[in-house]
């Protein structure tokens, strides 16, 4: 992953906990609804992949302890992980696309219903994504994959000076690509087709020309809406319409959003689709189901959404009734790292996916709390507007005394944590009962996230090798990681 120039690095500073009836007393452990959903508390657990889903994206032992695990620590709100829209091949990652899931969803939502006893809620993020593939071998790329044009004939004459590669035969041509060198390459092939050789197939928004993503606007607001409908039959408490990173809705909202069909260029038309998902969900589901979005406060791109761009869009989602806003960062494909061969490109390795997650090592500003303001501003724009729409914010949040310091600035409505709550999840709990000091605090190595880019089960180093032996640990394919934290014992308790 890409980290700062700088290269600082930050100690996790010590931090005071407080008394079980601090709090009890406190902003942090006290109630705020989403809409029609009361959560019990402002703590909450964001969304994170775990690749624990089977092959056909069901919901498999390993997702329920998975869940489970996060609901013994009672926070106020979990999400479950970006779970896709569409009933296609897309590996262990959980899918919601057909009735046929739902029965797995709702043992899912009831195992954390039971192991939080009742107080923690459970949302489902719902995720498009266009197709992608792995980066090609350069040899078969330009042999087989490559569709050749006069085009590319006219720019290797042009490059090469010989006029005869105008009439010449293909298979000549290819051969001729396959033995040049970059500048060669770089000549003859457009830049789109550079980028498929160099870092594999994507699909994007703007791509007009073909079918599948010109209908995009017609087909997705009917398999978002479907979705959720599938989500509150399997008794969950809300759905959070993914709207950020690298993904088909967040494209549609960005500044690179080219569309020239009404739905991009302009600020109103690369809203126009999340508006028009976020009316076709609320039109689906009952009331009682809260619907909310997660989205980016800053793409972190060149040409891409800024600030400004995010408030812009937070207040219109606001003013369209939508019950939450969870901000994020970053996180595109855009200044993403070349993989290697027969690798997928991963759309948090540059840049972006830095300011994502950010790590300990940093620039002087450091990783803890580096997104805030960004919730801050969004937040400030809409209660100018005269409405009260929640907003979460993330990001290098490890401590009771910094969550609540952004509550009572003003901030944020509710406080997450993904990476702090994965190296601990009972953390919540500890807190309420004044026990913080037994809290194992993240160390923001990004451990974690390096077996998420190789689609590894997600752990924490602090206590993946522990207890490897014990009865009932589950353990990772390769035998050498317990899946889930030890369980804790309240004040000794058995």
């Amino acid at each position: 992953m890409w980290t700062p120039p700088e290269r600082i690095r930050h100690p996790i500073a010590a931090t005071r906990w407080p008394s079980a009836d601090e709090a009890a007393r406190s902003r942090w452990f006290s109630p705020v609804a989403l809409g029609p959903v009361r959560l019990a508390t402002r703590t909450w657990v964001p969304a994170m992949v775990p690749w624990r889903a089977t092959p056909d994206g069901e919901v498999s032992d390993d997702v329920i302890a998975w869940y489970r695990r996060f609901a013994e620590g009672r926070p106020g709100a979990i999400v479950v992980e970006a779970t896709g829209i569409r009933d296609i091949p897309s590996g262990p990652l959980l899918r919601i696309g057909d009735d046929r899931f739902i029965s797995g969803l709702r043992r899912l939502s009831e195992a954390v219903r039971e192991a939080s006893q009742g107080e923690t809620r459970l949302l489902i993020q719902l995720i498009d994504f266009l197709a992608l593939k792995r980066r090609p071998a350069p040899e078969a790329f330009l042999r087989r994959f490559l569709a050749l044009g006069p085009e590319h004939r006219a720019r290797l004459a042009a490059a090469t000076g010989d006029d005869a590669w105008i009439e010449a035969d293909e298979a000549a041509i290819r051969e001729a690509l396959v033995a040049g060198d970059d500048a060669l390459l770089e000549a003859v092939l457009a830049p789109r087709e550079l980028r498929d050789l160099r870092f594999g197939y994507r699909e994007e928004v703007g791509d007009l020309d073909r079918p599948q993503i010109r209908a995009l606007p017609e087909v997705l607001p009917g398999l978002f809406a479907d979705a959720a409908a599938r989500a509150e039959a399997a008794g969950f408490d809300g759905v959070e319409l993914h709207y950020a990173h690298a993904y088909t809705m967040a494209s549609f909202l960005s500044r690179t959003n080219h569309r020239s069909d009404g739905y991009g260029g302009s600020l109103e038309g690369r809203l126009r689709l999340p508006l028009e998902v976020l009316a076709a969900v609320r039109g689906r589901v009952s009331p009682a189901l809260a619907i909310g979005c997660r989205m980016l406060g800053d793409e972190v791109i060149e040409g891409g959404s800024t600030p400004e761009d995010a408030i812009a869009q937070a207040r219109a989602l606001a003013a369209a009734g939508i019950d939450f806003i969870s901000i994020s960062k970053g996180g595109k494909f855009d200044d993403a790292r070349q993989p290697a061969i027969g690798a997928a490109v991963y759309p948090y390795t540059g840049r972006s996916g830095y300011e994502c997650m950010p790590t300990v090592i940093s620039d002087a500003r450091g990783p803890f709390g580096r997104n805030v303001g960004l919730a801050a501003g969004i937040r400030a724009a809409i209660r100018a507007d005269g409405r009260s729409t929640p907003i979460v914010t993330a990001g290098g949040i490890n401590s009771f005394e910094q969550a609540e310091a952004i509550l009572a600035a003003g901030e944020a409505d509710v406080v997450a944590a993904a990476r702090q709550s994965l190296a601990d999840p009972d953390w919540f709990l500890k807190i309420r009962r004044g026990e913080g000091a037994s809290i194992r605090r993240c160390k923001f190595t990004n451990y974690c996230e390096a077996l998420d880019t190789k689609h590894k089960q997600v752990t924490c180093q602090l206590w993946d090798r522990q207890d490897l032996d014990a009865p009932d640990v589950r353990l990772s394919d390769d035998g050498r990681r317990r899946l889930t934290a030890p369980s804790w014992r309240p004040g000794g308790e058995d």
